[in-house]
């Protein structure tokens, strides 16, 4: 018998606006890895200015900054991701796990209608 398995993508929205997705949620991941919102964005193939806009969208939408910008100069500038970046990304990722295992317990819940009964229902 076929193994059956569901899939979905989560998004979070704030106020009726995408907030949260698992695209973002990389993006401030390699945001934090390498320091550098373009270096993130080249990373993920996307131009610098998808990635500026798609932080921006998410702080304007929080509320508060999700990245601070030091400045460059000698030592370097750089963003590093803010206190309520690192919790976001942190309850997005538990919120994925749930997600996931929502998904899996579905697929338990019996098998499909054969091919061949016309008249089954999938609800």
């Amino acid at each position: 018998m076929p193994q059956l398995h569901l899939h979905g993508r989560l998004w979070a929205t704030l106020d009726g606006r995408n907030f949260l997705g698992r695209g973002r949620v990389e993006l401030l991941e390699r945001i934090r890895a390498t320091g550098s919102i373009s270096q993130a964005a080249r990373a993920m193939k996307m131009s610098y200015k998808a990635a500026w806009d798609a932080v921006d969208a998410m702080s304007k939408a929080w509320g508060r900054p999700l990245t601070a910008s030091a400045a460059g100069g000698r030592g370097g500038g750089g963003t590093r991701l803010t206190e309520d970046a690192e919790t976001l990304i942190a309850a997005f990722r538990r919120w994925e796990k749930e997600h996931r295992r929502f998904l899996e317990s579905l697929a338990r819940t019996g098998p499909l209608p054969a091919a061949s009964d016309k008249s089954a229902s999938l609800s």
